[in-house]
């Protein structure tokens, strides 16, 4: 079956039935990792379920980790007997063994999110595959979703579950400040949330709110004229012809330029 044949997932609670090799393959790593010292934590499905409920099917074991420690992780993965390869050098490496996969991930793809140490310090201790492992904060998980925003895969659904699950634990300061510059993002994913659950915008506080409307206020009021194109951020594909036909800022280009090679096959590991 093809990736376009593949059906698309229903969001759940009911446990996937993971094959006892592909939980043998996971447990390995992760205490793999766990005695190697690689600073990580756990993301994709297991770190969705952690803050929603919700499972996910899934053959991919996501790790984030600081760019520094990916080159490691990596030469571990590959002694352990993996295949491994730098899928691209600014966010993504990946492990292959028995038709199980190991996504290393150092941030995203268009190079504004960068995962550092403080994402690994403020993990959370949980069971992943009956091994006890951080995973990713629900407000890290929110920013590594932000950007997610591609044609044939979004994430708000994710952003806003996580929001109506935890959102009245969340640190929406941390939050903020994961965001940065980019809180209109953010935003447009917030009111997404408020469109689909309008019974519970409490879960995010009024003052969160107060700040995002004046800002967008604000900024509709003092239009800047100088400022530059930010579509292909949110999808270097749909707003290509922006770029390569309108003459429009190459942001993204620019993004991934400022994180070149951030992670190195393991060979040319220092």
């Amino acid at each position: 079956m093809s990736e376009q044949e593949k059906p698309l997932p229903v969001s759940s609670s009911k446990h996937p039935d993971f094959p006892p090799e592909q939980r043998r393959l996971f447990r390995e790593v992760l205490e793999l990792m766990k005695t190697r010292g690689v600073p990580f934590a756990v993301s994709g499905a297991f770190a969705l379920h952690q803050h929603t409920g919700i499972w996910r099917d899934t053959k991919d074991l996501d790790l984030f980790v600081p760019a520094e420690h990916a080159s490691a992780a990596l030469e571990s993965l590959r002694e352990d007997g993996f295949e491994v390869e730098v899928s691209d050098p600014v966010w993504l490496a990946k492990a292959r063994h028995d038709g199980f996969f190991v996504d290393l991930i150092t941030g995203m793809s268009n190079g504004v999110v960068l995962v550092d140490i403080s994402w690994i310090e403020r993990a959370v201790l949980a069971g992943v595959i009956d091994v006890v492992a951080p995973v990713l904060a629900a407000e890290e998980l929110i920013a590594s979703k932000l950007f997610v925003t591609r044609r044939e895969r979004f994430d708000g659904a994710d952003i806003a579950h996580v929001v109506y699950r935890a959102g009245n634990r969340l640190d929406w300061d941390r939050l903020l400040d994961l965001t940065g510059e980019h809180w209109e993002v953010l935003f447009w994913h917030l009111v997404l949330y408020h469109y689909s659950y309008p019974a519970a915008a409490e879960q995010v506080p009024s003052r969160i709110w107060a700040d995002l409307l004046g800002r967008f206020r604000r900024d509709l009021d003092n239009p800047d004229r100088q400022s530059i194109f930010r579509g292909s951020l949110v999808d270097e594909k749909m707003f290509a012809i922006d770029v390569n036909e309108w003459g429009l800022h190459d942001l993204v280009r620019e993004y991934r330029n400022r994180r070149p090679n951030l992670i190195a096959p393991p060979e040319k590991a220092a």
